[in-house]
This record gives C-alpha cells, structure tokens and sequence, in this order.
C-alpha cells in the first residue's frame, strides 16, 4: 500500500510499504483523512518517535475493511475514530488513572505506523463508531479535540473566567470553541498570523491581537492557555495570569525550549501552573461533542490535500499557511 513515511530526521517521502495485518483484537482501516498535528514537525525534527522510520498519523478516521479473529464489536463496514493512545495497564501511571503518563505510553503514528497511509491497523478499543450524519473525512478533528477536552479537564474552569490564549492555529481555536462552551466571561486571542486571527474573530473571540498589551486587561486573566510551545509566548502568558489564576501549557513546545518563573509571585499570588498531555479518558466525549456540532469543520479544516503531497504539506504547516490540514489517501 501507498503511505507516507518519515525516513530521517529532515525527511519524510510517499513510497510503499507491506499492507497490515491484524492481531486478533485488531482492526484494519481504510483512512479516510488523516490531520497534521504539531507532534509530525516533531517527529520530523527528531523527537517524540522512538526510532525512524515511521509511518506517521495520529489523527485519523475511516472505513473498517478487515477484523481480527476476536472482534466482535465492530463489523466490516464501520465508520471509525480512532484513539492513538496505546497504554500497557500495568504500571503505577495506568493503575492510578494516569494512562497518558503510562511509563510504556506509546501512539500509532508515533510509536507504531499510523493512519498517513492507504490502511492503518488499531486495537478495536481504540474505535469509536461514528453516527450517521457526521462526515468520516471530517472526524479526524475527533483525537485533536480529544486533547483540547483534556486540557480543560486539568483546568477545572469556572463560571465566568477571563481567558487568554496564545495561538489561533487547530488547538487554539478548539480550546477558544471550548472555553465559550464552559461559561467563560471572555475569551481573547494572541497570534502574530493575521489570518488566524480572523478566523478567531470569526469564531466568536472576545477581543484579538498581535500581543496581549493590545488587549486593555492590566489585571491579567483568569486562565491563561499556551497553544504555541513557542518559548516567547510561554514567557509573556507566564506574566499575563491573574491573582489565584492558572497557566496552562497546552502547547508542544521542543525538548531545549526553556522560560523563566517568578517563585515569588507564584507563591505570593497563589498562581497555578499546569500541563495537559494528549489524550485522558476523552476522545469518547470528544466524539459526542463533535458529533453534536462543536467545531465547524469546514471552518476549521483549511486544506485537503492528497497523500502523494504530504511532505509539501508538512511544509505548508511548519510555515503557519491555513488550519487543519488533513491528507486524503483515497
């Protein structure tokens, strides 16, 4: 089968690759689209996956064409969301509720091939049946709102909390969908790309900009959300927090990014820092979500390109140029 395999650090190409074979608790998708995330650029660079070559994709959803001999909850024919979370159960992370923190934590399209290819393989607990009205193409935005519905389980937010967030790129403007959904009494946007911000505004941003000194709250927010991993937004949102606010690092910034702290200012003001990593117990409540309308999907999907252009797409990405960009293998 046709895929696309990051070979090297710096290369990604289309070639093929030995079609999969599933285990007996496996199933074989045909995929319909599988999204770009920032974790690819990672791979790209050299981080995140154990070993390269590999097939990456973490973002998927498409058709089930083949079943392992004990599967017996979905049928030939399906239409599937996939969860990339592979976890072992085992250790004390997995035992006390913190898979997403599993010492073996692996991923397909991280670990194991994933879903930038013709067919991928998943364990058939990892499939989430889509309804009838939601577009297979359009549900690889499920895993990407399964981590935004993450971050604000660590949030905890209240009613009528003042938001920042920096970035209006997928993950930004899913967390802006889903602070507006939680009660926020405002929700600004920092992005330095003109366009995205836009599509903010067009999301119902409370106010926008290039930088938070144009957004007139001297007192600082409430919550406070990094959606870029870029170390200088990390060290202005670390200043912008409010008395008794929170920071969270949402983003996927790079192993040498480094910011400083106030240790001071966090004791003194009862400041919350916090992380949210990838996907705990709500890709399920992601799909209900998104299957009840709360992302726009041709809104939030800028491009669909074919899979022969995927290393021009990862390129489209690491410059900032549109959304979502999701390949189609079919």
């Amino acid at each position: 089968m046709k895929a696309a395999v990051i070979e090297s650090v710096g290369r990604a190409v289309v070639t093929e690759v030995p079609d999969p074979t599933p285990g007996p608790r496996d199933v074989v998708v045909e995929v319909a689209a599988c999204g770009l995330c920032g974790t690819d650029l990672h791979i790209l660079q050299g981080e995140f996956a154990p070993r390269l070559p590999i097939v990456p994709g973490h973002e998927f959803a498409g058709e089930i064409v083949g079943l392992g001999s004990a599967v017996t909850e979905l049928r030939i024919g399906d239409r599937v969301a996939v969860d990339p979370s592979l976890y072992c159960h085992e250790c004390g992370y997995c035992r006390s509720g913190h898979n997403n923190l599993c010492e073996r934590w692996a991923a397909i399209g991280v670990t194991t091939a994933g879903g930038a290819a013709r067919y991928a393989l998943a364990p058939v607990a990892n499939c989430v049946r889509l309804p009838d009205h939601v577009r297979t193409q359009d549900a690889a935005l499920v895993e990407p709102l399964s981590c935004a519905v993450r971050g604000y389980d660590v949030l905890r937010a209240r009613l009528g909390a003042h938001v920042l967030i920096y970035g209006s790129g997928t993950m930004g403007l899913m967390m802006l969908e889903l602070a507006k959904r939680t009660g926020a009494a405002s929700v600004d946007v920092v992005d330095l790309n003109p366009a995205r911000l836009e599509t903010a505004r067009l999301l119902g941003a409370s106010n926008s900009g290039a930088g938070a000194d144009e957004l007139d709250r001297p007192q600082g927010w409430d919550i406070v959300v990094d959606a870029t991993g870029n170390a200088a937004a990390i060290q202005d949102g670390l200043g912008r927090v409010a008395k008794a606010g929170t920071f969270l690092q949402f983003g996927v910034a790079d192993y040498a990014t480094r910011v400083t702290i106030d240790p001071y200012r966090i004791y003194n003001q009862e400041i919350t820092i916090t992380g949210s990593m990838a996907v705990l117990h709500s890709f399920e409540r992601a799909a209900e979500l998104f299957a009840g309308g709360v992302l726009d999907p041709d809104v939030f999907i800028s491009d669909r390109l074919p899979l022969e252009s995927y290393p021009q797409a990862l390129e489209q990405f690491a410059k900032g140029v549109g959304r979502k960009i999701v390949v189609v293998p079919r």
